[in-house]
């Protein structure tokens, strides 16, 4: 099997960075070595130091592990840092707040142990904490195209070298994740049946931001990368929006309620990089 290389972006990430390590220390053994590469990036707090004090841990369970300091900020710059230091065949981008469970990089390894371009992630487990808005939204969430069909891939998505020579350096786009799904079609786009955990922002306005952030990428690449959107998933076999909110009208009145709140100025942000939680 080919050899993995896991890059983690961290930027003021002290109060998440370990959770997501323990989650990766947890993992089940991998036939060839794995290389994690931490790359904190323009650091306020001691996200630097905290991957650092992991070290020791990763190498006495045969892993290779690397912490990259970078002065500036920024998730693609961060990637194309990490990049220049990865060595494995098979390149897997962890955001620094998803848990992996113990299977997900030894089956995202094995899907791309093949000399053709793919690209891998495995299944989102959502998770909400204490936001009752949250809970609703993200229930009738899970019924969009997005999440039924295809591999949605944010938070945790990876690919082989094979792929990844399809473009050069990471673009300053705002949605990684969409860029680097749509730079594969459907058929070469894999899901292992491993999952992972990923937090989803709490409270109305925080979700309004996010969201609104994630339509502002999508359109980016609409208008920068036009040929990109012929790889995106059919959406056809979808149940139609009326029966699914009839189902759970109460989530699907919050998800209505968010979407539209998306046009109004006065929870605008200025921030190009609004966090995802």
């Amino acid at each position: 099997m080919r050899q993995v290389s896991v890059l983690i972006p961290a930027h003021d990430e002290a109060a998440w960075l370990p959770d997501c390590l323990e989650a990766m220390l947890a993992s089940e053994p991998v036939p060839n070595k794995v290389q994690v590469i931490v790359i904190a990036n323009g650091c306020s707090d001691n996200t630097a130091d905290i991957a650092r004090g992991f070290a020791t841990r990763f190498e006495s369970k045969g892993w290779r592990y690397t912490v990259l300091d970078l002065p500036e900020g920024g998730k693609l710059k961060a990637w194309n840092a990490g990049e220049l230091s990865a060595i494995g065949d098979v390149l897997i981008y962890l955001d620094a707040d998803v848990h992996v469970s113990p299977p997900l990089i030894a089956q995202i390894a094995a899907a791309l142990d093949t000399d053709l371009p793919r690209y891998a992630s495995g299944r989102p487990r959502v998770t909400t904490a204490h936001s009752a808005v949250t809970r609703h939204y993200t229930r009738f969430w899970r019924t969009t195209p997005f999440m039924v069909h295809g591999v949605p891939g944010f938070g945790v998505f990876a690919m082989n070298r094979a792929g990844r020579t399809r473009w050069g350096a990471w673009p300053d786009i705002i949605s990684d994740d969409t860029f680097a799904r749509l730079n594969f079609a459907p058929e070469e786009r894999l899901s292992v049946s491993a999952t992972y955990n990923w937090p989803m922002i709490e409270g109305f306005a925080p979700l309004v931001r996010v969201r609104r952030r994630q339509d502002v990428g999508v359109a980016e690449i609409e208008e920068r990368f036009p040929e990109l959107i012929t790889n995106d998933d059919s959406h056809d076999r979808t149940k139609p929006i009326w029966q699914r909110a009839l189902r759970d009208p109460l989530a699907f009145g919050v998800f209505a309620a968010v979407r539209l709140a998306i046009f109004l100025p006065v929870l605008r942000s200025k921030d190009r990089w609004v966090r995802g939680r």
